[in-house]
C-alpha cells in the first residue's frame, strides 16, 4: 500500500480559505483498479467528511452501480481518474457542501439551519490548521 501526503488549500470565498489542511491518500494494492481512500489528518468539520476525517465523495467510492440509487456509476472511480481530479473534487466539495447523502450529519444539519456556527467553527478549524 502507497500512502502519499496531501495539503488542500482551503477555496478562496468559502470559510476554508486561508487554511491548509493535511490529509492522507491511502492506495491499495490493486490500485488504479480500486480507489484510494482520502481522510483528513486534521480537525476537519464538513458535511461530506466523517467525524474520523475520512473523505466521502462520489469519485472515491468503488466504481460500479450505487446499491443506494443515489450516485451514477459515471460520478463514481474509474481507473482513468486521477489524483489530481481527486484533489480538485476535494477543494470543490469544500467550496460546496452535498448535504443530501452526509458523511457527518451533524455538520450538514448545521450547514442547512445554522450557517452562521457552521462557518465560525470552520474558521476556528482554519486557524488551528495554521498554528493560531
Amino acid at each position: 500500500m502507497f500512502i502519499w501526503e496531501a495539503l488542500i488549500q482551503g477555496p478562496e470565498g468559502t470559510p476554508f480559505e486561508g487554511g491548509v489542511f493535511p490529509a492522507e491518500l491511502r492506495f491499495p494494492k490493486d490500485y488504479p483498479l480500486a480507489p484510494p481512500k482520502m481522510k483528513f489528518v486534521t480537525d476537519m468539520w464538513h458535511p461530506n467528511v466523517y467525524k474520523n476525517g475520512e473523505v466521502c465523495i462520489s469519485i472515491l467510492h468503488a466504481p460500479g452501480e450505487d446499491p443506494m440509487h443515489y450516485e451514477q456509476a459515471s460520478e463514481r472511480w474509474s481507473p482513468i481518474q486521477s489524483v489530481e481530479k481527486i484533489l480538485i473534487s476535494v477543494m470543490s466539495m469544500l467550496a460546496e457542501p452535498n448535504d443530501e447523502s452526509p458523511a457527518n450529519v451533524d455538520a450538514a444539519r448545521m450547514w442547512r439551519e445554522k450557517r452562521a456556527d457552521y462557518e465560525k467553527i470552520v474558521r476556528d478549524n482554519v486557524r488551528k490548521s495554521l498554528g493560531l
